[in-house]
């Protein structure tokens, strides 16, 4: 009966993988489900956190000068070779924190052994490794994936790792404070809240009655109001408080616009008063500087007529010398040639001169080697033999043929006595 149910693999998780028995013995069925493809996705990343909980960007990536995986290194094809040396260091580097001595593995290594060693070391733990090795040289896949996560398990449980209990932080409810920022009132603040304050009035329906009224109202108001002004009953010291306290909240700034060209000839005439200035001062440390470079150059080139004319002598002989030394390397170019010419036909004469000796040796050893007229006698010998049997052969052929024609000859005589018939006997009859 084949099962339909998800099981957990060696790394504690569900792949949605349904699993069944074959025929035979230990074989394992696997049915792989419509997710399995994604299934080493979320085992890398998983890999990435466990191996972030063990520190091991400080401990082996900064050490080994190695680039941080990404979420999705070992799940997709980039560059095999580089991520198989990534897995054989991250391998022996977590055996080594799942407290197993395990030598890390060089560039140069052979893969199948390193291959095996890290298998055994899985096994060492109780995790299974029921595909074959050559899975791993590709340096990606999902059998990647699952012998770093079981090392990764291995390393945290060696370390004491447990997860505890998320601690979410207290909320505090904060006081109402008003923020520096809206102490200052722009002309775009204004704009914009005049703006919400016409279409709030506008969406309101006007009603003449209610407008008259409130409009009488309001004058009854301020002619009373008037009235009440005439005295004033405000302290000056709680105006001055009140007016202290509003005082950042009217406060209006223009906030200048870049692209406004008045500014830009404003820059423009500072720059220039800042480079007349500048230039200014510079100049007089350029003229200063110019002279002394002038007279140096003087100095140098008044110095440089002295020596010319002190060792111009030593010059002249140094030309002379230089003259006679190119004659000698011209010379000497011609004999090498020729030297070059000469060893050439040496070479050939030398190979002809061998040729000559090689068939002069040939040729007397030829000759005083008896083995070919040894193999003449012999030759001689067995012809000899031969003509004799071939004149035996020759002679009882002869006598055979001999034999032959006597007979022959003798049955003829005879067949002709036989058809001749005597005269005497005719006359009897």
């Amino acid at each position: 009966m084949a099962a339909a149910t998800a099981v957990v693999t060696p790394s504690g998780l569900e792949d949605g993988v349904s699993r069944s028995r074959g025929e035979g013995a230990g074989e394992v069925v696997v049915e792989r489900g419509p997710g399995a493809a994604y299934h080493m996705f979320v085992v890398m990343e998983d890999l990435v956190e466990k191996l972030k909980l063990l520190h091991y960007e400080e401990e082996l990536l900064r050490k080994n000068n190695l680039k941080p995986p990404s979420r999705h290194y070992f799940a997709l094809p980039t560059n095999p070779g580089e991520q198989f040396y990534m897995f054989c260091t991250l391998a022996a580097w977590l055996i080594n924190k799942a407290g197993r001595p395990f030598e890390q593995p060089q560039e140069y290594d052979d893969p199948n052994a390193t291959i095996s060693n890290i298998l055994s070391e899985l096994r060492s733990f109780g995790r299974t490794a029921d595909f074959p090795p050559s899975k791993l040289k590709s340096g990606f896949g999902e059998h990647i994936c699952y012998v770093l996560d079981c090392l990764a398990e291995e390393a945290l449980k060696y370390i004491g790792f447990t997860w505890k209990r998320p601690s979410y932080p207290v909320e505090e409810l904060e006081e109402e404070t008003v923020p520096e920022d809206d102490a200052e009132l722009t002309l775009n603040k204004v704009d914009e809240e005049f703006v919400e304050e016409e279409t709030d009035n506008e969406e309101n329906f006007i009603d003449l009655n209610v407008l008259k009224a409130q409009t009488y109202r309001l004058d009854m108001n301020e002619s009373a109001k008037q009235e009440d002004i005439l005295e004033s009953t405000t302290d000056a010291a709680e105006w001055s408080l009140e007016v202290e306290r509003v005082l950042p909240q009217l406060k209006v700034t223009i906030r200048t616009d870049n692209k406004d060209w008045r500014n830009h000839v404003d820059q423009m005439h500072q720059h220039k008063s800042g480079i007349e200035s500048a230039l200014k001062e510079t100049k007089g440390f350029l003229d200063k500087l110019h002279n002394e470079i002038s007279r140096t150059l003087e100095k140098i080139g008044s110095r440089e007529k002295y020596i010319n004319n002190q060792l111009e002598h030593l010059v002249q002989e140094y030309r002379a010398a230089q003259a006679q030394l190119s004659e000698a390397r011209e010379r000497y170019q011609q004999g090498n040639g020729g030297v070059t010419e000469r060893t050439r036909l040496l070479s050939e004469v030398t190979e002809e001169l061998e040729k000559v000796k090689q068939e002069m040796e040939e040729k007397g050893s030829s000759m005083t080697d008896g083995a070919p007229l040894v193999k003449i006698k012999q030759s001689l010998t067995k012809l000899k033999q031969e003509t004799v049997q071939m004149d035996i052969r020759i002679g009882v052929v002869e006598h055979t043929l001999l034999q032959s024609k006597l007979k022959e000859k003798s049955n003829m005589t005879r067949d002709m006595h036989a058809t001749v018939i005597p005269e005497s006997a005719v006359g009897s009859y």
